[in-house]
């Protein structure tokens, strides 16, 4: 079973508090302008956004409906929930929800509110806990062949329709049928389990047609399995997590002793800009790619991908599909984060390692299981007290706006996504394309 715990940042957390309410100058009205000006300039002249996109309590309201309800959110990935009866339960965007998979093989995500007295099926210390019918793996999955709302035994089937209602029949007109846990709208793209609450986001097949292809290379990724998994708990706005693990410009400061000597932020690269996603390259060092093979042939790293050639096993690649998916596949595994937005401040990050299942069988699984585990750790542990530090930041008088590094690309095609959505479309659609880095990043004249 993967690892799993909860992490905060050791040095920064709680040091200073955070005086929220000091950069709430701008309305929501001039938020989405400056976004939508400051994301048209050219990457030459590209700059930070204001502070208040990332510290106004009503903006954060805004993008929660018109963003984040709109567009695909990943939820799990099918090998947290293979079997009839497994489910996995969370918050997002204040919706309690499960993602189960069903008795006739479909995977759905299910509103935890009862339609009876709008009891949480499985808040905390019910369901996963083991009360009712439900086995617990952990606190937050576990399996089960009938849902039961701990209130009023009221009982569910597994895609959500009512089964049994105890003591309802003298309820004139009440009926089973057409009462049930509401069903939101769920797709799997690649293994990864999406939720769309506002139902209307266009289908993933089509949605990441080009990222299927370009993904191809790491073979079927709904055939692996979570090798290890950790959530952390963090006193910032989701853009600002989503923007950090972006780009690796900060690979020169944040991660000068782990990301830096591997792959160095001056030959990371940009592909141009799609509708759906953002595409980077990591080069690895050459002298790194010859110890990894090293490190494979003495058992203490996972082997390479057997469907990658010689390019794609020298690099790991990351793609970012906003508002929140960022996928990360390497030589021998792909990390896959679930970034949650909880509040204006506070959002939740779950970083998890894939491995192709046929990696169990190997005598070293062990061994390499704990060299990626310590890896993770590590790096993510610095990306924690950085992304403290700029929240803070933002609510300082000190607060300046901010010229951008052309290793900063996906930090500003993320700008240009957040404006496309506020003009109701999605990047290229209205705007011409942003063209590749192509591995070859260029000098502008400084003044």
């Amino acid at each position: 079973m993967p690892t799993h715990a909860i992490e905060g940042p050791p040095n920064v957390r709680n040091t200073i508090p955070i005086h929220r309410g000091r950069r709430q100058r701008l309305s929501v009205e001039e938020i989405i302008r400056d976004i939508q000006q400051t994301a048209d300039l050219p990457l030459e002249r590209s700059g930070t956004l204001p502070a208040e996109a990332y510290t106004s309590d009503a903006f954060f309201d805004w993008e929660a409906e018109n963003i984040l309800r709109k567009d695909w959110l990943c939820v799990a990935h099918v090998s947290q929930i293979p079997r009839a009866g497994d489910f996995f339960k969370l918050d997002l965007l204040g919706e309690p929800i499960l993602v189960v998979h069903g008795k006739d093989g479909v995977i759905r995500t299910l509103s935890r509110i009862c339609p009876h007295r709008a009891m949480d099926i499985m808040p905390p210390g019910f369901g996963a806990e083991g009360a009712g019918p439900a086995e617990a793996k952990d606190a937050d999955c576990g399996n089960t062949r009938i849902l039961m709302c701990p209130y009023h035994a009221w009982t569910f089937e597994l895609d959500g329709e009512l089964k049994g209602a105890p003591e309802m029949h003298k309820a004139e007109g009440f009926c089973r049928s057409g009462t049930a846990l509401m069903n939101f709208r769920t797709e799997v793209w690649n293994g990864f389990v999406f939720v769309n609450f506002d139902g209307g986001a266009e289908p993933l097949a089509e949605h990441f047609a080009d990222m299927t292809a370009r993904t191809a290379p790491w073979g079927d990724l709904a055939d692996m399995e979570l090798l290890v998994e950790r959530t952390w708990d963090c006193d910032f706005n989701w853009k600002v997590l989503f923007e950090n693990f972006s780009e690796c410009y900060h690979h020169i400061g944040a991660h000068a002793k782990t990301l830096q000597p591997l792959m160095p932020a001056k030959e990371c690269w940009t592909e141009q800009e799609n509708p759906a996603f953002i595409q980077e390259h990591l080069p690895l060092k050459e002298s790194v790619v010859a110890q990894l093979r090293e490190a494979i042939a003495g058992g203490v790293e996972f082997p390479l991908i057997d469907t990658l050639d010689a390019d794609h096993a020298a690099e790991w690649a990351l793609f970012c599909a906003p508002p929140c998916f960022m996928l990360f596949p390497g030589p021998n595994q792909v990390a896959w984060y679930r970034i949650e937005p909880l509040t204006t401040d506070k959002s939740r990050l779950t970083t998890s390692l894939l491995v192709p299942k046929s990696y169990r069988d190997l005598p070293q699984y062990e061994a390499c299981r704990a060299t990626a585990e310590k890896a993770l750790v590590d790096f993510h542990s610095e990306d924690m007290d950085i992304c403290v530090a700029v929240q803070r930041g933002f609510y300082g008088s000190g607060f300046q706006r901010g010229r951008m590094s052309h290793l900063e690309m996906p930090i500003w095609l993320i700008h240009r996504y957040l404006a496309a959505r506020t003009r109701g479309t999605r990047p290229t659609l209205d705007r011409p394309a942003a063209a590749s880095q192509n591995g070859r990043i260029g000098a502008v004249p400084a003044c």
